[in-house]
């Protein structure tokens, strides 16, 4: 018989869990590995057999945040309106930074290039889901001339703005939720415009009253 493994997966999901709680209360840089695992009911010791140090922990981490991203999006049943659906996806980005603010801050703001690494992969694949979505409109020559990774960039920048923004308890009238909307609205109905050249100023024409 093989050796029974100490520590296995459900103790690395409580260290996960743990992790993830603590650094929603007290921020990635006061993360500590002994409280970790006391609030994950074991030692050190078990940190370091299934993560390797506390990089890795953190690293873990970005990978959870990624893979449930991707599940969440993958889920999202695509319809004959894709316009909509990328409304829905900024929505399902909102729900994951307020529910897991610390996986959020760990993804998208968190850069530490000694970290980055260990959840690269899970990452370009879930961006590689995001990416999809605006393949329809890429096919209806709807991204004014823009690539499907400029598009999916300028996509994930508003999205991290606007959760930072709302995270931070700053207000987005008329209300949240219909603040996402608007604002991806804007930027999905603005993609259909061809995009400015270097160097040019789009001037805007005023009607006088």
């Amino acid at each position: 018989m093989g050796r029974r493994r100490e520590h296995d997966e459900k103790t690395a999901a409580a260290l996960l869990e743990a992790a993830e709680r603590i650094i929603a209360a007290e921020g990635v840089d006061a993360l500590s590995l002994r409280e970790v695992a006391r609030d994950a009911g074991t030692t050190t010791r078990a940190i370091y057999s299934l993560f390797g140090s506390k990089d890795g922990l953190l690293g873990a981490l970005g990978v959870r945040a990624f893979n449930l991203l991707q599940r969440e999006i993958e889920a999202l049943p695509a319809s004959d309106r894709p316009s909509d659906d990328l409304i829905e996806v900024a929505l399902i980005y909102r729900r994951f930074a307020l529910e897991h603010p610390a996986l959020f801050s760990i993804a998208f703001h968190h850069a530490d290039p000694a970290i980055w690494p260990l959840f690269r992969t899970a990452a370009m694949d879930a961006l590689g889901v995001l990416d999809e979505r605006f393949e329809p409109l890429a096919d209806a020559d709807l991204l004014g001339g823009r690539s499907l990774a400029e598009a999916s960039t300028q996509f994930r920048a508003l999205g991290e703005g606007v959760a930072w923004t709302e995270l931070r308890g700053n207000p987005l009238p008329p209300d949240p939720e219909r603040f996402w909307r608007n604002a991806f609205h804007a930027l999905i109905t603005g993609f259909a415009a061809p995009a400015p050249r270097r160097g040019e100023v789009r001037r805007v024409s005023r009607t006088t009253p």
